[in-house]
């Protein structure tokens, strides 16, 4: 559903203001969003996985690791499709407290397409680098929506998302590199115009919640800090809006309508997207060519 449509329905959850400030500047931060029994839930499920990781040598299609992983002490950069599982995850990302926020901003009948946890182990965790998310798994609009719950919350020196205020109504990006590479990074000549006065870094208290538009450049810092950052990251849609590659991160639960009815007929937004590489063959090519990050 385009924004012109999304803007015909009443707010659940946000006020007016806040819905036009997402679709000014491409996102918006809810601080302190979660409830706290929703919060510890969310912690008991990480926990669990983390657990489970100390059984894992090296990284694979549930466990990314960050470098010093052992089963002594493990070390996650993410986790995918925790709603695969842990059923908690699952129960929180169906959840009104989720949907009906996501339904401010994409319309009354919310899809689930995939989820990743950012866990960002603390003492030097990578960051990533400036991107967009939509080159990744293209859709038939432009709807798709990040959802960013901080579990714990998030300090300045945790490597907090950074945005680049606007940017969704810009051009979209190459995510390959120079060797045809397809590496989730914007070139840093293509982003030689940005400045640090330009860089929006939100940070807020435990269950601070982010809405990220998909076409949005965004990146993060390296988590500087003793502890983790963790980031639960759902991506849902308007429930009109398709999926048209294959689902670099896939879960048993994509296209799942989570809230409302599903759609009956297509949303499309004409503006081109560049295409990822098949994903049939595999997501870890893309941690493979991943640089050390620069800085955000």
């Amino acid at each position: 559903m385009i924004a012109e449509k999304v803007l015909q329905h009443p707010c659940n959850v946000l006020t007016e203001a806040q819905r036009l400030q997402f679709f000014r500047d491409g996102f918006l931060v809810v601080e302190n969003y979660v409830p706290e029994p929703w919060l510890e839930r969310l912690r008991a499920a990480t926990r669990d996985l983390v657990e489970r990781s100390r059984a894992v040598r090296e990284s694979d299609a549930t466990f990314i690791l960050e470098e010093g992983h052992s089963a002594e002490s493990p070390r996650l950069h993410r986790v995918s499709s925790p709603q695969d599982h842990h059923e908690e995850m699952w129960a929180f990302m169906r959840d009104p407290v989720m949907t009906d926020l996501v339904a401010d901003v994409v319309g009354p009948d919310v899809k689930f397409h995939h989820a990743k946890l950012n866990v960002k182990s603390g003492k030097g965790s990578g960051g990533f680098d400036w991107h967009q998310d939509i080159p990744a798994w293209p859709h038939t609009d432009y709807s798709p929506v990040t959802v960013g719950v901080y579990i714990n919350g998030c300090r300045p020196d945790q490597g907090p998302l950074s945005f680049l205020p606007g940017s969704h109504n810009g051009p979209l990006y190459s995510m390959y590199d120079d060797e045809g590479n397809f590496v989730v990074r914007i070139r840093e000549a293509d982003l030689a115009w940005v400045t640090e006065d330009m860089v929006a870094r939100p940070t807020g208290g435990p269950g601070t919640t982010v809405l990220l538009n998909c076409r949005t450049v965004h990146g993060s810092s390296p988590n500087r800090s003793a502890d983790p950052r963790l980031l639960l990251l759902p991506v849902y849609s308007s429930a009109d809006s398709f999926p048209y590659t294959a689902n670099p991160i896939p879960s048993v639960h994509q296209g799942d309508v989570v809230r409302g009815q599903p759609a009956r007929h297509a949303s499309f937004d004409t503006r081109s997207c560049e295409l990822p590489p098949d994903w049939r063959f595999g997501y870890k090519t893309v941690w493979q060519h991943k640089k050390k990050p620069a800085g955000y």
